[in-house]
């Protein structure tokens, strides 16, 4: 594929639940399809941390998650969500974001209302933008696109600072606008995840993050309540990065990695995985060496 389906997606959205592994780059992205999901969702918090080694609140550019996004669409033969969090600015710049990731081949976006520049929404002072305001910026998204099968997900962070209600609200308003799956981030119990598919119309997403404010479920239970979606954002990244961490303590310890040879991929795994085959039948093909 290495490039948009948004047709495929959205097949995908209309036979729940499309469990989306968050990827941070194009190596996990490889690994997720190899473990035969159908789709991945390119993390905006996973790059900022896995780039830049920052937390998520918004220091990462549009074109700094744009060339990571691009690596990850070239890597795999899925549909990619790209994660654009506000778009980058106000709804002109939301507008360049869509125009410029369609380019690259995603399949489609994800948009929030918090303001520019966005906090992870399990973080304690997030902000959203007034509701008119979002909504101008929908209408810019939506207009953006090239391809009407090109998938907008709206997303909310309005239930931790307005509570439930004011999350309906908006949800429904972006329903109304034209949203093609609606992301209500942050639903603190499980009272608050079972109520919102009876409240809005449409695809939702499940957003399932260790350790936050969401109560953890799986794909078979939120799909059971309702969620056309389920995203695992950053777990292929925390497992990664606890695994690194580990093995390198021992590493620095000992000196030797003949003990961490059986938490490693083997060489000829590793060469697979990033498809030093390819390239060696390309090179026979066009005489390369």
């Amino acid at each position: 594929m290495n490039g948009a389906d948004g047709a495929r997606l959205r097949e995908l959205i209309g036979r729940p639940p499309l469990v989306l592994p968050g990827c941070a780059d194009a190596l996990t992205a490889r690994i997720a399809e190899r473990a035969g999901f159908e789709a991945v969702y390119a993390t905006g918090a996973g790059i900022a941390n896995a780039q830049l080694g920052r937390p998520d609140v918004g220091l990462t550019t549009m074109t700094e998650v744009l060339d990571q996004v691009a690596r990850i669409v070239d890597a795999v033969e899925l549909p990619v969500v790209a994660d654009i969090d506000t778009g980058f600015g106000n709804a002109i710049n939301a507008r360049r974001t869509v125009r410029a990731f369609e380019r690259a081949g995603v399949a489609g976006v994800q948009i929030e209302d918090q303001v520019f520049p966005k906090r992870c929404g399990h973080f304690d002072r997030t902000e959203v933008v007034p509701l008119d305001e979002f909504l101008g910026k929908l209408q810019a998204v939506l207009d953006a696109r090239a391809d009407p099968s090109f998938v907008v997900v709206a997303r909310t962070d309005v239930l931790a600072i307005d509570g439930f209600e004011a999350a309906v609200e908006r949800a429904n308003r972006f329903v109304e606008a034209g949203a093609d799956v609606v992301f209500v981030e942050a639903p603190p119990d499980r009272d608050a995840l079972a109520a919102l598919p009876a409240r809005v119309p449409g695809p939702l997403v499940a957003n399932m993050v260790e350790g936050g404010r969401t109560p953890l479920l799986s794909a078979a239970e939120l799909a059971a309540l309702g969620y056309a979606v389920v995203l695992f954002a950053n777990t292929a990244l925390r497992v990664a990065a606890r695994a690194v961490r580990d093995a390198l303590a021992e590493l620095r310890r000992t000196g030797d990695a003949r003990p961490l040879m059986d938490r490693m991929l083997s060489w000829e795994e590793r060469q697979a995985l990033v498809g030093l085959d390819e390239i060696e039948a390309l090179d026979a093909r066009y005489g390369a060496g």
